[in-house]
C-alpha cells in the first residue's frame, strides 16, 4: 500500500505560476511511473503529465505542454508539478498516481492515487 499526499494547490491570477508536491509515504518507493491528472468541475478527469521514475522520461498531455514541468526528488520519494502561464481553463482538482506498469496517459495504470489538491486560476 502507498499513501499519496498533495499539496501546493491554491488560488492564482491567470498567467501566474505553482508548484505541485506530491510525497509517497511508503518507505522503500520503487514505482514504474507516477503521474498527475486532473479533473474540473462537471468534466473527467484527465491526463496531464507522466514521468518514468527510474530514467526521469516524461510525456505531457498537449494542452499543457510547454507550460508544465513534472520532475522527481527519487531521494525524497517526491513528484513534482511545476505549472506556469496559467490559465482559467487549468482550474482542477489535480491528482498524484502511481503506476507499476508503466507511465502512460490511461488512469487505469495506474495503482494508487492521491486525495487530491485544489488549483482555481482566476482571469
Amino acid at each position: 500500500q502507498v499513501q499519496l499526499v498533495e499539496s501546493g494547490g491554491g488560488l492564482v491570477q491567470a498567467g501566474g505560476s505553482l508548484r505541485l508536491s506530491c510525497v509517497a509515504s511508503r518507505r522503500t518507493f520503487s514505482p514504474y511511473g507516477m503521474g498527475w491528472f486532473r479533473q474540473a468541475p462537471g468534466k473527467e478527469r484527465e491526463f496531464v503529465a507522466a514521468i518514468n521514475w527510474n530514467d526521469g522520461n516524461t510525456h505531457y498531455a498537449d494542452s499543457v505542454k510547454d507550460r508544465f514541468i513534472i520532475s522527481r526528488d527519487s531521494a525524497k520519494n517526491t513528484l513534482y508539478l511545476q505549472m506556469n502561464s496559467l490559465k482559467p481553463e487549468d482550474t482542477a482538482v489535480y491528482y498524484c498516481a502511481v503506476s507499476p506498469v508503466g507511465y502512460g496517459r490511461s488512469e487505469w495504470e495506474y495503482a494508487y492515487w492521491g486525495q487530491g489538491t485544489q488549483v482555481t486560476v482566476s482571469s
